[in-house]
């Protein structure tokens, strides 16, 4: 989108929602707002870089899946299946957005040793309680259905062929902010800069802009992806999440593989899949992942050379002959904690709302916890899915979201 086509100074000085970050978050924060009848109040977001070229959403990998051990996060990515597959629908029958559908190779998580083995029977027996269609797998049964898998270490494998693979998520990123634009949502270019809370320090009362304008506000969201610290740090507020880099290579291999590839979760912590009809898209992440700064997208071009190419040739030896055509560096707003979302208002600054953390989990999660954080933001409670395990009071306590499927 142009920046063009947002404000340069906002048209009234007081919102009754800002909503600082308008990327995915923001955006659907902001859209499923507008879609509920119950609220009918003014929204501000303001997008430090209207071009979007570097924020998290641009660098997705735009996947989903239903593969978690904990049935919440099994319940939201359900919801996202029915919401991507539904997509026209949830946006009011709009002719002009398309239809949109789950292009499910499924995920296939390959565990080498009995611990691992046993994590997928236990979460494979929740996935099936929440309504998932995940199925176990032998080394045979896999080496039978995908032969180009180097299976000689492998005990167990779990793939879910519903409702798992790759999704559009810039188009339901791209209408969910034209679709709010046009119920009235004012998009900013403009960057916060500060935070003025009231005297009680139990309110933000209003946003500072680096233009020098300050805007007043009746509830705030913190949708700043991998800057998610750093705003809630201007309320006074100290969440555990950090830029780390995330490094993808889209390739294409001499001689193709002769049926869709799967992602694969192989048991280095490397993942490949499908990418287009003869290109495949790995990714993974140095071995000491540290904290970055925002703005630092180097790649790391030994990586490619050192792990990432011989886990995924020992793993599928036809990939030992394969080209690179493009990669690039992302960034996860990395949750130290448990690798999992912060979600909702903070237990003091009561106005101040959290969509945080996601760690690699936000853009299939989206259509979840933008409605969740829209009901909150509206009725100061969860109406559909009840997200309050994810809220502050657990950073606060130290207590972890307990989700063993991390990728």
């Amino acid at each position: 989108m142009a920046t063009t086509q947002f404000t340069t100074t906002p048209t009234r000085n007081a919102y009754d929602i800002v909503i600082i970050g308008g990327a995915i978050y923001g955006s659907a924060v902001a859209w499923f707002l507008t879609d509920n009848p119950d609220f009918d109040g003014s929204i501000m977001v303001i997008e430090r870089d209207p071009s979007y070229a570097d924020c998290a959403t641009a660098h997705t990998n735009s996947c989903i899946r239903q593969q978690f051990s904990n049935p919440l996060n099994v319940q939201i990515s359900r919801f996202g299946a029915e919401f991507i597959k539904n997509f026209r629908g949830f946006m009011g029958g709009d002719p002009r957005v398309p239809e949109l559908s789950i292009q499910s190779y499924g995920y296939m998580y390959l565990a080498d040793t009995p611990a691992f083995a046993n994590q997928l029977r236990a979460s494979h027996a929740v996935q099936q309680q929440a309504g998932a269609a995940t199925q176990l797998m032998t080394p045979e049964e896999i080496k039978a259905a995908y032969p180009f898998y180097n299976v000689d270490d492998i005990l167990l494998g779990s793939i879910n062929l519903i409702d798992e693979g790759y999704w559009d998520g810039g188009t339901v990123f791209e209408w969910w902010r034209r679709s709010a634009r046009e119920r009235g949502v004012e998009y900013l270019a403009g960057e916060v800069t500060g935070m003025s809370l009231n005297a009680a320090g139990t309110r933000v009362e209003s946003v500072t802009l680096a233009s020098g304008e300050v805007i007043a506000c009746g509830q705030v969201v913190n949708a700043t992806g991998p800057r998610g610290a750093a705003t809630a740090r201007m309320a006074g507020i100290d969440i555990p999440v950090e830029p780390r880099k995330r490094f993808t290579w889209i390739f294409s291999a001499e001689t193709p593989l002769d049926r869709e590839l799967p992602l694969t979760i192989d048991p280095s912590g490397v993942h490949v899949r499908q990418d287009g009809p003869q290109t495949y898209l790995a990714g993974g992440h140095t071995d000491d992942d540290p904290a970055v700064a925002p703005d630092d997208f180097a790649m790391d071009h030994s990586l490619w050379q050192d792990k990432i190419w011989p886990a995924i040739a020992t793993r599928i030896p036809q990939f030992e002959a394969i080209r690179v055509v493009t990669e690039w560096t992302g960034h996860y707003d990395f949750n130290t904690l448990d690798q999992n979302a912060i979600v909702g208002p903070h237990d003091v600054v009561e106005n101040f709302h959290f969509l945080n953390g996601f760690s690699g989990h936000g853009l299939q999660q989206s259509p979840a916890m933008g409605r969740g954080a829209a009901e909150m933001l509206v009725y100061g409670a969860y109406r559909t899915l009840d997200l309050s395990p994810f809220g502050f009071d657990r950073i606060r306590q130290g207590r972890a979201f307990a989700e063993a499927a991390i990728i």
